[in-house]
C-alpha cells in the first residue's frame, strides 16, 4: 500500500489485515494518527519512497490517489509488475461490492455522520463493518471489522471516487461547490452527485436534507426509495425543536450540547440528546435515525447510541484548558463549515471571546472562496490567519493570507491579523489567553498542532 498513513488507507489496511491479507506499506516520514494504529495491527511499512520497498511474491499495490507514477518510484515500478495495481478508490469499491453498502455524501458532514452511523448500528446490533476519514472517539481507530452484512462508507467526492462505488443506501447531507482544483465548475461539482445517487438499486434509498435546493434537486437524480430531513416543513422526518445547551467556564465531556425533537409524518418520535454542538449536528444525526429507523432499528436503543457518542477526532474536538481559557480544534475548512461551526460555538459560549487560529486550506480554494471565507469569521471576536497550506497537486500562488486578512477587515476593521510565524502567534497567545477565551484552530492541515502546543498537550516545539 503506497501512502498507507492515509486516513483511509490506514482503515482499509484494517480491514484487509483482519480478513487475513498480508499487508505492508510505505509512506514519508512525517507522523500522522496512523502511525500508531498502524504499529498496533503489527503492519510492517517503510519510511520514504523507493522501488525496493515492494517486496518480492506481492500480489497486489494499492496506492494513495495523492501520488502518480511520474512523481513516485514505488508506483511506476508498480505498474510493469504483471499485478493488478488499485488505486485507493478502486480498492474500496471493491468492498462496497462484497456487504450492503451504507454510503454518506455530501460536501460537509460527512466524518460524523458516518461515525454516528457505524456507531449507532453497532449499538443496535447490527455489527457493521465501516471507514471513516477521521480517528473516532469511542473507537481505537477509523475502521470497524464487523460481521453483520452492512459496511457504513465515507463517501468523499473528490477526484469522483464516488464514481467507483456500489451504495445500496445513501445519505446525502450537502452540496456546496468545493474543490476547485479538480472540478472546473459548479455544475461538474455536482453531477458526481447525480451520478451517485442514480446508482442506488431500486431497492435501496436516498436520505437526504430537504433544506437545501441543490440536494433537493439532485436527489431527483435518484430512482429507488426517498426520504428526505431538516428544519423545513415537508421532510419526512422533520425537526421541530432544537435547544443548545450553554456551558459556562467548566468545560464538561459527558454534558449534552443540544436536545432536539423529530417528527415523522407529523407523529414525534421523542427527544434525542447529542454531546456534539450545532444545528449542523442535529442535521446528521437526524439523517441518521432517518435511515436505522428505514433499516427498522429500534427507536430506543438509537436515542441511547446518540447520547452515548462523543465525536470524531478534529471535528469540534476540545483539546485542553490553561489560564482557564478553553481550548479547540475543528478541522473546518470551508466557508460554510467555518460559519456552521463558530455558531455553534457562539450558542455554546454566548458570554466569551471566540478567538480563531485558522489555517486556509490550498491555494486554489482559498482562491475561490475569498469572499466567502472573509464572510464566514462574522461570530468570531478576533482572527489570526497563518500562511495558506498548501497542495502537492496544485501551483502555488495568486492569493496570499493577506488577502484574506485584509479582506475581513475591510468587512469589520481590526478583527483580523495576518501572523506567518507559528511561533510568535504561541508566544502572542501564551501572553493573553484568559478565562475570558475560548480559542479554537480551524483547518485541515496542521493547524492542530498549534492547539495542542497551547494547552501543553505535545512536546512540538512550533
Amino acid at each position: 500500500m503506497i501512502g498507507i498513513k492515509g486516513a483511509g488507507m490506514t482503515a482499509l489496511a484494517e480491514l484487509l489485515t483482519k480478513q487475513g491479507i498480508v499487508v505492508t506499506g510505505s509512506d514519508t516520514e512525517e507522523i500522522f494518527f496512523t502511525d500508531s494504529i498502524l504499529k498496533k495491527l503489527n503492519i510492517r511499512y517503510q519510511e520514504g519512497f523507493d522501488a525496493k520497498n515492494i517486496p518480492n511474491g506481492v500480489q497486489a499495490i494499492i496506492y494513495s490517489t495523492a501520488y502518480s507514477k511520474e512523481k513516485n518510484p514505488e508506483l511506476a515500478a508498480a505498474c510493469i509488475l504483471d499485478i493488478p495495481v488499485l488505486s485507493y478508490p478502486q480498492a474500496l469499491g471493491m468492498f462496497t461490492r462484497e456487504k450492503l453498502t451504507l454510503a454518506v455524501c455530501g460536501t460537509h458532514g460527512k466524518t460524523t455522520t458516518s461515525a454516528l452511523l457505524a456507531e449507532t448500528l453497532k449499538s443496535t446490533g447490527i455489527d457493521p463493518s465501516a471507514i471513516v476519514g477521521s480517528r473516532i472517539m469511542n473507537w481505537e481507530g477509523n475502521a470497524l471489522f464487523g460481521s453483520g452484512g452492512y459496511f457504513v462508507l465515507e463517501a468523499d467526492e473528490y477526484q469522483n471516487k464516488l464514481a467507483e462505488y456500489e451504495p445500496f443506501c445513501v445519505i446525502l447531507t450537502s452540496v456546496d461547490f468545493d474543490h476547485p482544483d479538480f472540478f472546473s465548475d459548479r455544475e461538474s461539482y455536482e453531477q458526481v452527485f447525480r451520478d451517485f445517487v442514480s446508482r442506488i438499486p431500486k431497492h435501496g434509498v436516498l436520505v437526504y436534507w430537504n433544506d437545501q435546493s441543490s440536494v433537493v434537486k439532485i436527489a431527483e437524480s435518484a430512482t429507488c426509495q426517498k426520504i428526505s430531513y431538516g428544519f423545513l416543513p415537508g421532510a419526512d422526518f422533520q425537526i421541530n425543536e432544537y435547544v443548545p445547551a450553554e456551558m459556562g467556564f467548566v468545560f464538561d465531556a459527558n454534558a449534552p450540547k443540544q436536545t432536539f425533537q423529530v417528527s415523522r409524518s407529523k407523529q414525534s418520535l421523542g427527544t434525542f440528546q447529542l454531546k456534539l454542538a450545532g444545528t449542523h449536528n442535529t442535521q446528521n444525526a437526524t439523517a441518521v435515525l432517518a435511515l436505522c429507523v428505514h433499516l427498522k432499528q429500534d427507536i430506543e436503543r438509537i436515542r441511547k447510541a446518540f447520547e452515548k457518542f462523543s465525536g470524531t477526532e478534529r471535528r469540534f474536538e476540545y483539546i485542553g484548558e490553561r489560564y482557564g481559557a478553553l481550548i479547540y480544534d475543528d478541522y473546518a475548512h470551508h466557508p460554510e463549515e467555518i460559519r456552521a461551526t463558530l455558531k455553534a460555538f457562539r450558542e455554546l459560549y454566548p458570554k466569551r471571546r471566540l478567538r480563531v487560529i485558522f489555517h486556509p486550506h490550498t491555494f486554489s480554494r482559498t482562491k475561490a472562496f475569498l469572499t466567502e471565507f472573509a464572510q464566514s469569521f462574522d461570530v468570531a471576536d478576533e482572527v489570526s490567519v497563518l500562511d495558506i497550506y498548501g497542495s502537492a497537486r496544485e501551483i502555488q500562488g495568486g492569493v496570499s493570507s493577506l488577502d484574506l486578512v485584509n479582506l475581513i477587515n475591510r468587512f469589520i476593521p481590526d478583527k483580523a491579523s495576518y501572523v506567518p510565524s507559528e511561533k510568535d502567534l504561541v508566544a502572542h497567545f501564551e501572553e493573553t489567553m484568559g478565562r475570558q477565551d475560548v480559542i479554537i484552530t480551524l483547518g485541515a492541515g496542521n493547524v492542530w498542532e498549534i492547539s495542542h502546543h497551547l494547552a501543553k498537550k505535545t512536546e512540538k516545539s512550533v
